[in-house]
Order: C-alpha cells, then sequence, then structure tokens
C-alpha cells in the first residue's frame, strides 16, 4: 500500500531529490514551502504522486491553517525545509536578527509542523527524518547553532515517539551541489576546496541525500532511532 510522505522544503534541492525518490517509489507525497511558483514546477518535473501546499512553516498561524490540506495520515514526515539567514553586521540587532532568523527557519520549521501532526503519524511504523548539516558538529555561528538544536531535539522527540514503534533520525549532509544554498559562492575554486577536505575527494549530490532519507523511511531501518546519519564523503568523521 502506498505511503502517505510529507516533504518540507521540496520545492529544490535535497528536498526535491526526496520527493522525487518517494513518488518515483509509488508513495503519495506532499511537498510544502513558501513559494508557490517554485512548488509547482517542483511538482510538474516530477509528474505524479505530487501535491504542493504553500505554507510558511516558521509561522504557527500558517502551519495551523494548513493541517487540513495534510493526510489524516502520515507515514513519513521529512523535515528538510531550512536556510541561512543573511542579515550580515556585528551590532547587537545585526546579531539578534541572524540568531533569531536561523533558529526560526531551521527549528521552528521543523518543530512546528512535527508537534502539529504527531497524532497523524502511524503507529508501529511511522518514520520523521529530519535533514541537519555538518554546520551543527563544526561550527558554524548561528546556523551552525541552529543545526544542532535539532540534534537535541530529534533526542527528546525519538524518545517521545518511541513507544508508539514511530523512529526519528537526522541526515547530516556535508557540501552538496544543486542546492540553493550558497548561490555563487560554490564557484569552481570553492568546490576544489571543499572536494579536497573529504576522504572521497568531492563534493556529494542531492540524489545521495535522498537515498540516505529514503533508508530511514523504510521498513529495514525499523530499529534505528535517535540517530544521526553522517553523509559528507568522510569531511568529518567519528561523531
Amino acid at each position: 500500500m502506498a505511503r502517505n510522505v510529507v516533504v518540507t522544503g521540496g520545492g529544490t534541492g535535497i528536498g526535491l531529490e526526496v520527493a522525487r525518490r518517494f513518488a518515483e517509489a509509488g508513495e503519495r507525497v506532499v511537498i510544502v514551502g513558501r513559494r508557490p511558483g517554485v512548488l509547482d514546477h517542483a511538482a510538474q518535473e516530477i509528474g505524479t504522486n505530487v501535491t504542493p501546499l504553500v505554507c510558511d512553516l516558521a509561522d504557527p498561524d500558517a502551519v495551523e491553517a494548513a493541517l487540513p490540506a495534510l493526510p489524516a495520515r502520515i507515514d513519513v514526515l521529512v523535515n528538510n525545509a531550512g536556510s541561512r539567514e543573511t542579515v550580515l553586521g556585528a551590532g547587537p540587532h545585526a546579531v539578534l536578527a541572524r540568531w533569531r532568523g536561523d533558529f526560526e527557519r531551521n527549528v521552528l520549521t521543523a518543530v512546528l509542523l512535527t508537534e502539529s501532526v504527531r497524532d497523524r503519524l502511524t503507529p508501529g511504523s511511522g518514520r520523521v527524518v529530519t535533514v541537519s548539516s555538518i554546520a551543527a558538529l563544526r561550527g558554524a555561528g548561528s546556523y551552525g547553532a541552529a543545526k544542532a538544536s535539532l540534534h537535541a531535539w530529534n533526542h527528546f522527540l525519538a524518545a517521545q515517539l518511541g513507544p508508539s514503534g514511530i523512529t526519528a533520525n537526522i541526515v547530516a549532509p556535508g557540501t552538496v551541489a544543486g542546492t540553493e544554498f550558497f548561490g555563487p559562492r560554490l564557484d569552481d575554486a570553492e568546490v576544489a576546496r571543499r572536494s579536497a577536505r573529504t576522504l572521497l575527494g568531492r563534493i556529494g549530490e542531492s540524489g545521495e541525500v535522498a537515498a540516505a532519507v529514503y533508508f530511514l523511511a523504510s521498513a529495514e531501518a525499523g530499529f534505528v532511532t535517535g540517530e544521526i546519519l553522517h553523509c559528507n564523503g568522510g569531511e568529518l568523521l567519528g561523531r
């Protein structure tokens, strides 16, 4: 039987490849994001089994308004939505905007939706997979701190959901090509520099991260919970 899958940030990059992976496997996928044009284009690109849903996941009122459009039973929830706050400056107002923005965009976007649909997660087989970042472990200011918050939250969530047979895990990618995160900063020189930091001598692809997410959402991963699956080509080991 086809599963109901919700992928946040499903319009581009890793989220798009995650949505594609599930849809091509015959699952029913809802992709959630802030930009209607991006979501519509992603749904058309994937072609079948995908429904776009516009929602600002950092806004509790928007999340509440979106709940009727989400499946009554959710088998897989992929918390992928996130971005980096671009406010610059060293003054207290700029620091506050940067830290608050990164927390809202990367933590609240996962927590508000997950807590709102906890009762819809399928007992015995439900899966929650949250996409974090290598930045949570190697340090990256407010962005790294926000991603690290997801790790602590996931431990709590796994303990809360475990008695119902529902797993909660993290995928923490390193540098990945084909996303909006780096923009023009990821030029050839930067790709070479980042590739040299890995054991494999290259950066990752969105589809490789999607494969890790897909595994954690599978029946075969039913005895894995509260874990962080690193997908970074050996850039960071043993954590």
